[in-house]
């Protein structure tokens, strides 16, 4: 039973938790070898949902032509999104998602062009469990990051600081670690890096500024490239990477000792994440009581974890983009370029209510009612479609796959043990005397995902 609690706390932070169909197949199942199935699954890349066609001259030319194209643009927005959150409520390589929603945070961006934000998400994929220094130079080249960080603008003789500035303080070595001619200088290296019309990178030798520059002491002609690895050599960037990761995955309060031991994994193995996250969930300390039970789902972890557990489809699945909204966390719109700040941010009075009502929403059919402030991007599309009346009171069309989940319980679960598989923290007794006094099993464990308790994992 110890080995079953020990992988189920190992899916609820490496995935998105466990089914009862799983319990059979995990109960005799060692940890070491959990942790290798983990590492092992991959997935493919996020398929093709937006285009790359450039609608500037047209946009330019009516105002007709204009709304069509933000009409076209957010719809691919949202066809990316949804795409997204399919592959994370079905895909079999659940750490590669949860990985893959890290990095999404980690390299934060906001970009204008579906095409160029899903190019991002699956150098993200590709990379989530690989590289971490192949991952730093192909965000660096990525249109969607150079065009949010105004590396587009970053010419000789007038450099932009944006993308220097971020790749250091946010990417690598974290603030109080470079100086602020550290930034001037390794700005002047990335002159130049932009992107063509098609969105591929390329360096614009004009306007590259290819002077002596001296950077964290030392001097030479640097480049972007130059600049990136003498970041990867300062060991503060496997630090700062896993300090990131241990608040992700273990704890919202590190531990000095555990992320240095992870930062000299991560250091010695080249910035290869796969002996990292292998360290990690092979570690007594990971396993500890009080690094279980005790972190706030994300807004999007919480949809994906409900979605797998219960089976759920959706016939109308722009719901899961209102459920993002109001929850606090829309797939690539962080809201600013350090990503969401998560763990207790995550809840206020507005997004626990929904929290609380979204379950048994989404596995008994109902209304839930959307109310709020639209994004100002979306304040800007709804303008252009004269539709202000965005969040309303909607029926969510969901269908939970009950008699999936209700053969996976073992015939003999008590309604006890059925409450301490679905729920991380500990019972307390509010809760077993809520799961003893239930009528019967659906209705018990609707009770359970509409508690505080379901929020943490």
């Amino acid at each position: 039973m110890d080995n079953l609690k020990q992988i189920k706390h190992l899916y609820s932070r490496a995935g998105f938790g466990l089914r009862f169909e799983d319990m059979q197949s995990f109960a005799n199942l060692s940890v070491k070898d959990a942790v290798k199935n983990l590492l092992d699954a991959v997935d493919d890349p996020v398929a093709a949902i937006a285009t790359d066609t450039d609608y500037t001259p047209a946009m330019k030319a009516d105002v007709a032509a204009r709304k069509m194209f933000m009409q076209q643009q957010r719809q691919e927005e949202k066809d990316l999104n949804i795409a997204w959150m399919d592959k994370m409520m079905n895909t079999h390589a659940v750490l590669q998602e949860k990985m893959t929603l890290f990095w999404h945070n980690h390299f934060a961006c906001r970009s204008n062009k579906a095409f160029f934000a899903q190019q991002l998400n699956n150098i993200h994929r590709a990379n989530a469990l690989g590289s971490f220094r192949t991952m730093l130079f192909q965000v660096a080249e990525a249109p969607a990051m150079l065009q949010f960080l105004n590396n587009q603008q970053n010419v000789k003789n007038h450099p932009n600081e944006n993308f220097a500035r971020e790749v250091m303080e946010l990417f690598t070595i974290g603030r109080g670690t470079y100086t602020e001619n550290d930034i001037k200088e390794s700005a002047r290296a990335f002159t130049g890096y932009g992107f063509n019309k098609d969105g591929e990178f390329l360096v614009r030798r004009l306007v590259h500024d290819d002077g002596q520059k001296t950077f964290m002491g030392k001097t030479g002609n640097f480049t972007g490239e130059d600049i990136l690895n003498m970041l990867l050599e300062r060991k503060e960037t496997a630090h700062f990477i896993s300090n990131k990761l241990y608040k992700y995955l273990v704890n919202e309060v590190p531990d000095a000792v555990h992320v240095n031991a992870m930062a000299d994994v991560f250091y010695d193995a080249d910035y290869e994440i796969k002996p990292l996250l292998e360290y990690i969930f092979t570690a007594g300390w990971f396993y500890n009581d009080k690094n279980s039970g005790n972190m706030i789902k994300s807004p999007v972890e919480f949809l994906v974890g409900l979605s797998r557990q219960f089976y759920i489809t959706y016939d109308k699945p722009e719901i899961l983009l209102q459920f993002q909204k109001v929850l606090g966390q829309v797939l690539f719109y962080p809201p600013n370029v350090a990503g969401w700040p998560g763990g207790r941010n995550w809840i206020d009075s507005s997004s626990l209510m929904y929290r609380l009502k979204i379950p048994s929403t989404l596995l008994d059919g109902g209304l839930i009612d959307f109310s709020g402030k639209a994004d100002p991007e979306d304040e800007a599309y709804l303008a252009t479609v004269r539709n202000q009346a965005q969040f309303v009171s909607t029926r969510v069309q969901s269908n939970a796959n009950w008699d999936k989940v209700l053969n996976g319980i073992p015939k003999d679960a008590s309604n006890a043990a059925i409450a301490g598989f679905m729920l991380e923290p500990k019972l307390n007794n509010v809760i077993l005397n809520r799961v003893n006094g239930a009528g019967d099993t659906k209705a018990m464990m609707i009770e359970l995902v509409s508690t505080p308790e379901y929020q943490l994992c």
